[in-house]
């Protein structure tokens, strides 16, 4: 039995690993690398495995750091089953299909507008590509165990990460390997609590917040109180958004201060993405995955205005504040918000907030880290709008909570594999992990390949 790390190797994105036992192949997640630019250059290189001889792809859940790589796998051949849970498949319906357009759409604006560097310039892959990767998508309920290809066991455990979202647990006769996905929060606002990991011969554990804690804030209030400062001076709020997830999670706290009058109920709110809106109304669909009632899907959902066409999302730019856009992606890194930065960051009086973790090389980062200017469509342009970053209402766990989380483990693994964050937060929770626990730990490199039975033995 093999494991091969194919990415979120000193990095968040493009989560994917390589299971082999007996010449039979899995894939757990099937990610796009975002950020710097020599990551997101992966994207466009073949795979550096055989997408033919892959057996089953096992998702996690549905963010594009996750998913967002099947239409390219599967456009290299790949003609295999696509495993998830029932609501990870109607995202991916919504998301891949979006990733597809939008890159369609990127690379028309470029060649329209004459900025590319290629030209012509081309989309990684298409809403067609999207759409066929879809056709392969079989659905298993959580806790249940499956044969995803011979000689494998696979169970799909609840995350608490968004809706959907799993750990995954694979057996292959005496050995096996648990994969934490992205662990959720104990006392997320919608989400409920991770459940507890599974005993295994190797951890594979996420580590997007493992050098940092979450404030100990009341998120509602702090998002609360900058609305009504910016709101104040007549400014716009442009929130750089992940559509599924966060978007929703904006909406409830915004819901609850409409409802408290800590915010003007007159307050203009927009949710200008389209895949955030129909995301929005699977909260309704998949009720006892997280903690909304119906009544209270319904009341998230009619918090904002909702904006779907493009016309809309152009006239969104020439109005005045007060108001506030939550709009994909929550990196910045692509999308209809790039087109508000660009008409509002350079206002003093308008303010942009992030509300997540942006990996390095994105905008969202840039923003982050106080740059000046922003590069947008082949232009700089000044940043004068106030920055914030609500750390709070992130979907992942920080450290203490991934170690609360671990410390649930009656057996102790023979080897953990600290994946998915930038370097010095994987290290740091490498060091954690093996003070408290006392676990050897490792953090592997991009393409490493490590033989789980000699590991094990």
């Amino acid at each position: 039995m093999d494991l091969q790390f194919l990415g979120a190797t000193g990095t968040v994105t493009g989560s994917k690993y390589l299971v082999t036992h007996r010449g039979c192949q899995v894939l757990v997640d099937c990610g796009l690398f975002q950020g710097y630019k020599q990551l997101r250059l992966r994207n466009w290189e073949p795979p550096p495995f055989d997408p033919k001889s892959v057996d089953a792809v096992v998702l996690t859940h549905a963010h594009l750091d996750h998913s967002g790589y099947l239409p390219l796998l599967v456009r290299h051949g790949y003609a295999g089953p696509i495993y998830c849970t029932a609501a990870t498949r109607d995202l991916c319906r919504i998301l891949l299909p979006d990733s597809g357009r939008l890159q369609e759409e990127d690379a028309e604006f470029a060649n329209r507008h004459g900025f590319a560097k290629h030209r012509p310039a081309l989309p990684l892959y298409t809403e067609a590509d999207a759409l066929r990767a879809l056709e392969q998508i079989e659905v298993r309920t959580t806790l249940d165990s499956f044969e995803p290809a011979a000689g494998f066991q696979a169970q799909l455990i609840p995350a608490g990460h968004l809706l959907g979202s799993a750990m995954l647990r694979l057996q292959c006769e005496r050995h096996s390997v648990f994969f934490s996905g992205d662990v959720g929060r104990p006392n997320d606002l919608l989400m409920h609590p991770p459940q507890p990991p599974m005993a295994a011969d190797v951890l594979v554990v996420e580590s997007t917040y493992g050098n940092r804690r979450h404030e100990v804030v009341d998120p509602i209030e702090q998002l609360g109180s900058l609305v009504r400062r910016v709101s104040h001076r007549h400014g716009v709020i442009v929130v750089p958004s992940f559509c599924v997830g966060r978007a929703q999670t904006l909406l409830w706290c915004l819901h609850q201060l409409k409802l408290s009058h800590r915010i003007p109920a007159t307050m203009p709110i927009f949710l200008n993405s389209p895949m955030a809106i129909d995301a929005t109304r699977l909260y309704r669909r998949h009720l006892g995955e997280h903690r909304l009632s119906a009544e209270e899907c319904e009341a998230m959902a009619h918090t904002a205005r909702m904006v779907n066409t493009v016309e809309e999302s152009r006239a969104l730019n020439g109005r005045r504040g007060p108001m506030l856009i939550i709009a994909g992606s929550g990196m910045a890194i692509g999308g209809r918000v790039v087109h508000h930065l660009r008409a509002f960051a350079s206002d003093a009086a308008n303010a942009i907030v992030f509300t997540g973790f942006c990996a390095g090389g994105t905008r969202g980062a840039s923003l982050i880290n106080g740059a000046e200017t922003i590069k947008i469509h082949g232009e700089q342009v000044p940043v004068r709008a106030e920055v914030l970053s609500l750390g709070n209402l992130s979907a992942h766990a920080d450290y203490v909570e991934m170690l609360d989380w671990l410390s649930a483990l009656k057996t102790a693994p023979k080897r953990v594999f600290i994946t998915h964050g930038e370097p010095d937060a994987a290290d740091a929770l490498r060091q954690r992990i093996e003070e408290r626990f006392a676990w050897p730990c490792t953090v592997p490199d991009y393409r490493e390949r490590v033989d789980l039975q000699v590991l094990t033995a």
